[in-house]
């Protein structure tokens, strides 16, 4: 097979949602952000561009992607929509990835897109008396312990009652995450990931948003300790909004290329793609998909956890990195080092995607070969992926 190559990426500045920069752009709005910008980034001639896929979550349902091809004039590319709950950003470079490895297409380009403040989380279907009712659509079947609609109990206090952890273990990494974050922001290592965004105004002029706005700068274990327990009605409750993701609006896409392609046509790539998996898992323990994930990832790669220089395992709940650590035995040193859900931020459909770009940027930074991207996914999934800087 050949190699599936990443030849550029970008990403936008994380936003709060629902009162952050991006409230007056949408999904669609954001992707026509992203996806031009990877596009001249890569080199690639738009012609050459064989697939766009992108991941949504909470937009309502048809093909966003191929809506943004149209708009962006790339009418003969076909657009695929994905939705892997949290891990869609990352399933849809997995299929541009396969499909590149396949041989099927030369150049694809991937990624997510998530407006959270303008997302169509409701819609109506016809209830038991025929009338219409609202209802946000569930990731899984509805158990006592293991509630659709609070993952703040499914995954993060399900996660930190199987390991034991206790408020202070969340707390503690939730303080680490954001000092990441505000590190990785003063040092400007974010500054070639991201394309600065235009963003209208109300009294007619435009804003240029360009750096992520969620990280909190002070964040320490002490203040973390004054924020009030979500489920204080829980023994042992550890989950508070400062130890969970955000609600959270950006997108991030990645162009990836056959190893072929790339060559003939002069491109550098900028990372390999070497393997990936996903994982089901019951619901309940959702947040421990990472720790299964990441294994079989490695193991389609030929590789051990000792050969991988840094991971990401995506902070939807402080409980779920720490979970993962413990579980596998990896160096707290080597995750997470730029921040993650709790202080980056969490733009469900394009988190997967962010954290490639993320990723394969630190690598190079750092002059490391190997990294892994991993996270849990609602509905009780788990998803990794395998990078390496060559």
């Amino acid at each position: 097979m050949t190699d599936a190559v990443i030849v550029s990426t970008a990403r936008t500045p994380i936003a709060r949602a629902r009162k952050g920069s991006l409230v007056s752009l949408d999904a669609f709005q954001l992707a026509e952000v992203v996806v031009p910008a990877v596009l001249e980034r890569s080199g690639v001639p738009a012609r050459d561009v064989d697939g766009l896929v992108l991941a949504e979550a909470y937009q309502g349902g048809g093909v966003l992607s191929r809506n943004v091809a149209v708009r962006l004039g790339l009418a003969d590319v076909a657009g695929i929509a994905t939705n892997q709950h949290c891990a869609g950003g990352l399933a849809a470079v997995a299929i541009a990835a396969g499909s590149v490895r396949a041989g099927m297409d030369q150049v694809v380009i991937a990624g997510g897109t998530e407006s959270l403040t303008n997302s169509a989380m409701t819609t109506t279907k016809r209830g038991p008396d025929g009338n219409p009712m609202t209802f946000v659509s569930a990731s899984h079947p509805e158990t006592p312990d293991a509630p659709a609609f609070d993952m703040s109990i499914t995954v993060g206090e399900n996660t930190a009652r199987e390991l034991g952890l206790t408020r202070l273990d969340v707390d503690e990494w939730a303080a680490y995450s954001h000092g990441q974050a505000i590190a990785s922001i003063d040092g400007g290592y974010f500054v070639d990931q991201i394309v600065p965004v235009n963003v209208p105004q109300p009294d007619g002029t435009t804003k240029v948003f360009d750096t992520d706005e969620f990280p909190r700068r002070g964040t320490t274990v002490e203040t973390l300790a004054q924020l009030r327990l979500l489920h204080p009605e829980l023994p042992d409750a550890t989950v508070t909004a400062g130890n969970a993701a955000g609600l959270n609006d950006a997108a991030a896409a990645v162009t990836v290329a056959s190893g072929e392609y790339a060559a003939a046509h002069g491109l550098a790539p900028l990372a390999r793609i070497r393997s990936w998996a996903s994982v089901g898992l019951a619901p309940a323990l959702t947040g421990l998909g990472p720790s299964l994930a990441i294994p079989k990832a490695l193991d389609r790669a030929g590789l051990t956890l000792a050969d991988i220089d840094l991971f990401e395992v995506n902070e939807a709940f402080c409980s779920v990195p720490v979970a993962t650590i413990r579980k596998l035995g990896i160096r707290p040193e080597i995750v997470n080092v730029n921040g993650s859900g709790a202080s980056l931020g969490h733009p469900i459909a394009a988190t997967g995607a962010r954290m490639v770009v993320t990723m394969v940027a630190e690598l190079r930074r750092r002059g490391n070969s190997l990294g892994v991207v991993s996270m849990c996914a609602g509905g009780g999934m788990g998803a990794a992926m395998v990078i390496e800087v060559r």
